[in-house]
């Protein structure tokens, strides 16, 4: 299905993409977010804690908007430039129809910035997360209206990526499903519906993958770059595990690893040498190290 078709469907349904979409959080994921909302017609609040963040969120999105001009999807840069505000304060989402959250994976963060959303938007507005691995019903916890809130899963990089996992909790408004996946259509992207589940279904089977990995890292078997060799080149894959964890982050990998031990038992356990990367501040390419030395490579 086109972007185009699906875009006439949704309105046809009453399922079109909100005008007006709020995302908290301007890190990689959260600008790939709001860089996918611009694309599709939107127009995008993009919160984040100072100005100083908010700036460099900004940066991030129009570096993705200048990507998308080279590959064709866009024209006019100032335009959907134009249809952007990035700003340090929960209040300039009052407008929003939809908000997405999209802060680190940290728990704690994530329900004060959801309680922080439902305190500014209408009553009508979707709430949505991104998070990776928390439970729904736990983060519906933090909303008076835990009807309105669902999981939108982006994959990174967002640009790049063509799928998002919808998780539906168990006190999801029933209509959300159907006008989420619309949403997700409309955004170019494929949408696979997942139940409320620990790590739903892509972390959980994408975190064991790369677990077993830097186990294998750990044991001699092979190193990073040959391990993710066999992988792309036997198996297809677009990215190696092993990169993937450092594009990733291996802090984000580890603290879905400790959440899904605790839910699912010791077979996330996080190898030990997983834990030492971490304290000794080798997180992957955002610090320049992990598994590569991000510093030489092309695409760091």
């Amino acid at each position: 299905m086109t972007e185009m078709i699906a875009r006439v469907r949704a309105r046809d349904r009453g399922d079109t993409l909100p005008n007006r979409c709020g995302v908290v959080g301007g890190g990689r994921m959260g600008a790939g977010i709001a860089h996918a909302l611009l694309l599709a017609g939107s127009e995008v609040d993009l919160v984040e804690r100072d100005e100083e963040s908010a700036a460099a969120a900004r940066q991030r999105v129009e570096r993705a908007v200048l990507v998308s001009v080279t590959r064709g999807q866009i024209e006019y840069p100032g335009k959907v430039m134009s249809r952007l505000r990035t700003v340090h304060r929960h209040g300039n989402l009052a407008g929003a129809n939809l908000v997405v959250e999209a802060v680190p994976e940290e728990l704690d963060l994530k329900l004060t910035t959801l309680r922080a959303i439902e305190d500014v938007v209408g009553p009508d507005a979707v709430i949505a997360s991104n998070t990776s691995s928390f439970s729904l019903d736990t983060l519906s916890q933090a909303l008076a209206r835990p009807q309105r809130l669902l999981g939108l899963h982006f994959f990174n990089p967002v640009p790049a990526s063509k799928l998002v996992e919808v998780i539906i909790a168990t006190a999801t408004a029933p209509d959300l499903r159907e006008r989420a996946v619309s949403w997700v259509e409309q955004l170019g992207k494929t949408p696979v519906v997942v139940r409320d589940a620990p790590g739903f279904a892509s972390s959980r089977l994408g975190v064991a993958f790369g677990l077993e990995a830097i186990r294998m890292v750990e044991q001699g078997v092979a190193s990073a770059r040959d391990i993710d060799a066999a992988m792309t080149l036997g198996y297809g894959h677009p990215t190696g595990p092993l990169r993937l964890t450092d594009m990733v982050g291996l802090d984000v990998r580890l603290g879905i690893a400790r959440y899904l031990e605790r839910e699912l038992g010791p077979r996330f356990s996080p190898p030990n040498l997983m834990v030492a990367l971490v304290e000794q501040g080798h997180l992957g390419r955002k610090s320049g190290r992990g598994f590569y030395d991000w510093t030489q490579e092309e695409d760091a």
